[in-house]
């Protein structure tokens, strides 16, 4: 078996879909999780503006509409959670997507003052922190704050990474990658914009240049030029298709050095640190 034949079973990726049965699937995974864990009320998330979470979002207020219309009672809620750093550059695409989405009930939680506090500390105890490091604090301050809410409301935090972002290691460990459901992560990137499609999501939301926008000195610099590799040469590796040498070598490196990312905090008992 090839590394590309392995990292495709390990990501449960598949080469076509059918966006109305990814839909259901979605849906059914997060209802049933709700319905077994009966102390649930809900699911937590953050809503960027961009394609990963707006799906994510309106597949759980699906969910959590189906399961009140099943119950007969406004029993479950979903809590979209706005968290820029201070001013996010494009907040009219994250209004755009609670527009879309339609949440239960939407919080606004302003990152900044809580990151900027924890710089200060750091330099206070002569530790600089680098502009990339800040980035990963500001994920890491955004999942905090989801699973503050989460608590507050007896709800689920869920997570938006897809099998693009997996196969990368595209995401803050503890961070935007800590959630307790991912709802997509079998998905690559232009599966997700068809499930986005089918369901008459604002184009502009899933066809907008993906960034991650954590860096303060480089604002919305492309995902695809951070990775050094396109989404669609990324989605084609991971439908079995050929790529060409420089792109399989970029994406299987980022591969293998994000492993650790994929991977439940380490024991002596595993043999991945061996």
């Amino acid at each position: 078996m090839t590394l590309q034949q392995e990292i495709i079973q390990a990501l449960c990726t598949k080469p076509e879909i059918d966006p109305q049965q990814e839909i259901r699937t979605s849906i059914d995974f997060m209802k049933a999780y709700l319905k077994k864990n009966t102390f649930l009320q809900g699911f937590t998330l953050g809503i960027s503006g961009g394609q990963d979470s707006t799906l994510v979002g309106k597949l759980a207020q699906m969910a959590i509409d189906e399961l009140n219309e099943e119950e007969g009672k406004e029993k479950y809620r979903f809590y979209a959670l706005r968290l820029p750093y201070g001013v996010q550059f494009d907040e009219d695409d994250c209004q755009d997507a609670l527009r879309f989405i339609k949440p239960s009930i939407v919080y606004s939680v302003d990152i900044k003052e809580a990151v900027d506090a924890s710089e200060r500390a750091m330099n206070k105890a002569g530790l600089h922190i680098s502009d990339f490091d800040k980035g990963n604090e500001k994920a890491r301050e955004r999942m905090k704050a989801q699973y503050s809410v989460a608590a507050i409301h007896h709800s689920v935090v869920l997570g938006s990474d897809h099998a693009a972002e997996a196969i990368t290691g595209f995401y803050t460990k503890f961070g935007d990658g800590a959630a307790d459901l991912m709802p997509i992560y079998r998905l690559n990137k232009r599966q997700g914009k068809q499930l986005l499609e089918a369901l008459d999501c604002p184009p502009h939301l899933y066809n907008k240049i993906p960034t991650a926008d954590l860096e303060d000195n480089k604002p919305a610099i492309p995902d695809e030029v951070a990775l050094g590799v396109t989404y669609d040469e990324i989605d084609d590796y991971l439908e079995g298709k050929e790529v060409s040498d420089e792109a399989r070598k970029q994406i299987e490196g980022h591969y293998l050095k994000s492993a650790h990312k994929r991977h439940l905090p380490i024991t002596v008992f595993d043999e991945f640190w061996k």
